[in-house]
């Protein structure tokens, strides 16, 4: 009964509640460029001060954490709720169909940078606070809030803040919601994240670009040599050849096994979503190679002249962009050594940088408070949610699991196709609105949570 009223309270509010959405989302805050953080903060401090959560802005090496709580009684049950304010570039502008930062409604969907990734989800997490206690009264567990503000640039200071705040964060689980839902639009549980590492080489040859007839033959294009190190990191079957990459591989268990086999697949359907014609892989492949197994990538590869029409030359410098999705229980430091060891040994000369790595996590599958959540989720749905054991994007997960040391479940509430980190950036409006219900029904759930 007290969740027909609640979500009678929502579509009652939603003018109201789209209003403050659209407000945080035209504050900009792109952390990449350090615009608009400051005021974003501030913002979003005032709008969580305005639902009588006691809020305060707490300091790291770069932009600050917005931090929450609701402590009604410390023998409760503690939920940690974790999102992030900070948004990527709006480039390339000229793609987007209506002004990046000036939220607009089409065909049911509001388009915006941060839409879905991720203040629109963070929005419906403090919108199902506010709903819930208007409706209900006092919350029958605790809340703790945290709001980051670098986590389109890596979480570069999330470790050290969990780490030196430990006692603050205590909580029983964090819940996370963020990344899209199933490309069937069914719910997702999520259990965790791979990991990763973003390494950059530079190869040179000559001290400029050279005319490649006058000194064809003389003088070496550092691009050959990228491509022939690239081709000592793989094998035709896809097998990474980096000496230890496998070494700290988790096996998986049988239930995370049982798991991937009972997930939803329309290969078809995935292929058209992606683009991709060629896609033909077998949904037990599909879901091993995105959840359980660990990739390498290049991610960027620039050399010479890439305008309209030619340029013969040979070019003086070559860059390469790569990263490197790690599972459980692979360390991105060691990977990294292990990297480094493999490019010395084939192409000595060649300069390799690390740009940032993050740690996978994953929480067990058999979890009693894993249950508790599936059935929040099936209830607030109405069917019942699909449980991965871990997304195949990274997110500093990892903070929570190995550094608090509490379970972490990610429910994302966004389309499938919100295009994050892309032009037209969306959530769908019932998206939104289904998330704030989804999260009231997460807090009546583990009002009654019993067990570890």
């Amino acid at each position: 009964m007290s969740m027909s009223k609640i979500e009678n309270h929502i579509k009652g509010k939603r003018d109201e509640y789209l209003d403050l959405l659209f407000t945080f989302l035209r504050q900009k805050s792109i952390s990449a460029q350090n615009v608009g953080m400051e005021e974003a903060c501030i913002l979003l401090q005032e709008i969580m001060e305005g639902m009588g959560i006691k809020t305060q802005l707490l300091p790291t090496k770069g932009h600050p954490v917005v931090y929450g709580e609701i402590m009604n009684d410390p023998s409760n049950f503690t939920l940690l709720i974790y999102g992030h304010y900070d948004v990527q570039p709006a480039d390339p502008l000229e793609e987007w169909d209506s002004p990046p930062f000036e939220p607009t409604i089409r065909n049911g969907k509001i388009y915006c940078r941060g839409a879905g990734d991720n203040k629109g989800q963070l929005m419906a997490q403090l919108l199902a606070i506010k709903s819930y206690q208007e409706v209900i009264g006092d919350l029958p567990i605790n809340i703790k809030f945290v709001f980051e503000g670098e986590e389109e640039s890596g979480s570069p200071n999330l470790a050290s803040f969990v780490e030196e705040n430990k006692d603050l964060l205590k909580a029983d689980l964090v819940y996370t919601s963020d990344g899209p839902m199933h490309e069937s639009g069914a719910p997702f549980v999520l259990l965790g994240v791979r990991g990763m590492l973003y390494v950059e080489l530079t190869a040179k040859g000559g001290e400029w670009d050279n005319h490649s007839g006058n000194k064809g033959n003389i003088v070496p294009n550092p691009a050959w040599k990228l491509v022939e190190l690239l081709n000592t990191m793989k094998d035709s079957d896809d097998k990474i050849l980096i000496k230890g990459f496998y070494d700290d591989l988790r096996i998986p268990t049988e239930k995370e096994l049982e798991l991937i086999s009972t997930l939803p697949f329309d290969a078809k359907l995935l292929g058209e979503q992606i683009g991709y014609k060629g896609f033909d892989m077998t949904a037990e492949e599909y879901y091993r190679k995105l959840t359980l197994e660990p990739t390498i990538n290049i991610a960027g590869f620039h050399s010479g002249y890439g305008g309209e029409g030619s340029k013969t030359i040979i070019p003086a410098t070559a860059k390469l962009k790569m990263d490197m999705r790690l599972v459980v229980d692979q360390d991105p430091e060691d990977i990294y050594e292990k990297f480094q060891k493999h490019v010395a040994k084939y192409a000595p000369d060649v300069e390799v940088t690390c740009h940032s790595m993050m740690k996978p996590s994953r929480t067990p599958s058999d979890s009693k408070v894993v249950e508790t959540i599936k059935q929040a989720v099936e209830k607030a749905y109405k069917q019942p949610p699909i449980l991965q054991p871990s997304l195949g994007g990274s997110l500093p997960d990892y903070v929570w699991t190995q550094i608090l040391g509490v379970p972490s479940v990610i429910v994302p509430y966004a389309n499938f196709d919100e295009a994050n980190h892309s032009p037209n950036e969306n959530i769908g409006i019932e998206n939104f609105f289904n998330g704030i219900l989804c999260t009231c029904h997460v807090i009546e759930e583990l009002a009654g949570f019993e067990g570890n």
